[in-house]
């Protein structure tokens, strides 16, 4: 081992010995499952908001974002968060208050409360099974990364799926650790450093780019044929084509101006007011007001990251094309992570490759801790052990914590297989796609509960919730990666595609991804809005919200 690699083993060794001391330490105190799950109420609003952006910064946005800025030389995907922003301002004045109010650890009581107990196993479900695939394919960029490494350390060594597997286990095994003994404070304290670590990372990026490249800003305006044809918005609206096409088409491409808008403001609707993932952290806060805060500049942060993590894609595209000699990796998503590797100084890149290594553990220590506490409070306490003690749901939520991890690294594994077989396939749409099968139903539910006081009933809102993600897989003709059922049931395990829409007629538009959350949402509340409240499911959650108020 060389001085240089010597210097960036120990700075990552350092990074991470430091960040499980300090997950152990900040929750060496949880003596109840409010500790493990909200740690007590009691986390500065400051903490909260850099924990929000932590979560949401993920390894899919550490090294996916660059590779849409690469792909498109342009800041199309950086759109969406205008949905984003305004997604949070609608939360916080409308789903955070009722949280606060109905005194939940998990968001899913508080369709217990206003509808029953059918429409929260629902809800807790949807989200138990979609965000552990939907961390298990970010997780998947840990395996990504190391392959990078391996390839700089080895390059006569051939990379295959083992390559991505230890990645993989060696990220969720270090983060699964820290979160099951330290719980939400462990998860919060250990984002604060790694927002820090990530943000501090793709700045020194940015200007290492423009330091390497020859010529530097100039030869970037040159290369990309002035600054002004860089774009930022673009509408999918072809006026050429008559309004039928055009419309299609428009749908058809995810980076709209109308997907920003509409699309992206439902799909963080859905992410960010529905999702225990993310909720549980606002929910750490003292009071509703510092959690709203903590929200919304989460929102404006968002552009300014958004934006720098799509230049460092765009830089790239230039660096390949204009400097002699440096060779592309054959797959998208490993295009920063490969320039990192081979071109940054030394103690630099041992630093940002453990913010890459940061995003990942971030995204995963709150999706763990937010998975554990929806199943124990859920479904452990009230049908497996109701009457457990404080100290039998703490093991439980850590046990948990622990099965879904093992969960993540098989779901990874698959993710990675993908990727083997077609390199160019792109991380971001995936990860968020598998959101946007099911929150659509998520968000249509919750905003029935929240925007009225006597529609919804528990059976109905079940009906409503599984046609809604029905619709979104077969309107937006989504095709998904499967197996061939009958070979299976000749007892062979074939790939296959399964195309949910075949049966739709071509002139129907195969919705893109930012519209899925917005096709399932309609469709659930068109139908649950139906159905009355009945009376003594009113009079029950307007009981309730009285005793946790006195």
């Amino acid at each position: 081992m060389d001085a240089r690699l010597a210097i960036d083993t120990v700075v990552l060794l350092a990074y991470f010995v430091g960040i499980v001391a300090l997950g152990l330490w900040a929750g060496r105190r949880n003596r109840n499952l409010d500790e493990f799950s909200l740690g007590s109420r009691s986390i500065p609003w400051w903490a909260v908001l850099a924990s929000i952006i932590a979560a949401e910064t993920s390894a899919a946005t550490f090294l996916g974002t660059p590779a849409e800025g690469f792909k498109t030389r342009g800041y199309f995907y950086g759109q969406l968060a205008i949905g984003t922003v305004l997604a949070r301002v609608i939360i916080a004045f409308t789903f955070i208050k009722p949280y606060y109010d109905y005194r939940v650890q998990s968001v899913y009581e508080f369709l217990t409360v206003r509808f029953g107990t059918k429409t929260k196993n629902m809800a807790s479900g949807i989200f138990l099974f979609t965000r552990v695939l939907g961390i298990g394919v970010r997780l998947y960029l840990g395996g990504a990364i190391m392959v990078v490494i391996w390839r700089y350390l080895f390059p006569s060594l051939p990379v295959n799926l083992n390559t991505y597997i230890w990645g993989i286990i060696f990220v969720t095994v270090i983060t699964t650790i820290y979160t099951a003994v330290g719980g939400i404070k462990a998860v919060v304290w250990t984002d604060l450093i790694q927002a820090v670590l990530m943000f501090s990372s793709v700045i020194f990026a940015i200007f290492l780019l423009l330091r390497s490249i020859p010529g530097g800003l100039e030869t970037v305006k040159s290369n990309l044929g002035g600054l002004g044809n860089v774009k930022l918005f673009q509408t999918g609206w072809n006026s050429e084509l008559p309004f039928g096409p055009a419309l299609k088409a428009m749908l058809e491409e995810p980076y709209t101006i109308f997907a920003a808008f509409i699309g992206s403001t439902l799909l963080t609707m859905a992410t960010h007011g529905t999702d225990q993932d993310m909720v549980q952290r606002m929910l750490t806060a003292p009071d509703h007001r510092k959690s709203r805060l903590s929200l919304i500049l989460s929102g404006v942060m968002d552009l300014p990251i958004a934006g720098a993590f799509l230049t460092v894609g765009i830089l790239l595209s230039v660096y390949y094309s204009v400097v002699p000699g440096a060779t592309l990796p054959a797959a998208d998503n490993e295009i920063f992570g490969d320039y990192i590797v081979h071109q940054m100084p030394v103690v630099f890149r041992g630093l940002i490759i453990a913010g890459i290594f940061a995003t990942m553990m971030g995204s995963t220590s709150a999706a763990l801790n937010a998975l554990a506490t929806s199943f124990t409070k859920d479904f452990y306490l009230p049908y497996i052990r109701p009457g457990a003690t404080d100290r039998q749901a703490i093991r439980a939520a850590r046990i948990a914590t622990a099965v879904f991890g093992v969960l993540m690294i098989l779901v990874a594994t698959m993710a990675a297989n993908a990727v083997l077989q077609d390199a160019k396939l792109t991380i971001i749409p995936i990860a968020i796609g598998i959101l946007g099968y099911t929150y659509g139903a998520l968000v249509g539910v919750f905003l029935l509960g929240m925007l009225t006081r006597r529609r919804g009933s528990d059976g109905a809102n079940v009906v409503a919730m599984i046609v809604g993600i029905i619709s979104v897989l077969v309107l937006c003709k989504v095709t998904m990666p499967a197996f061939d059922i009958l070979a299976m049931l000749r007892g062979k395990l074939v790939a296959s595609q399964w195309n949910f829409g075949w049966f739709m007629p071509d002139w129907w538009p195969k919705i893109s991804w930012p519209w899925f959350v917005f096709v399932g949402c309609v469709v659930t509340l068109s139908i649950a809005v139906l159905f009355r409240t009945p009376a003594s499911q009113i009079a029950a959650a307007e009981a309730h919200v009285a005793r946790t108020s006195a």
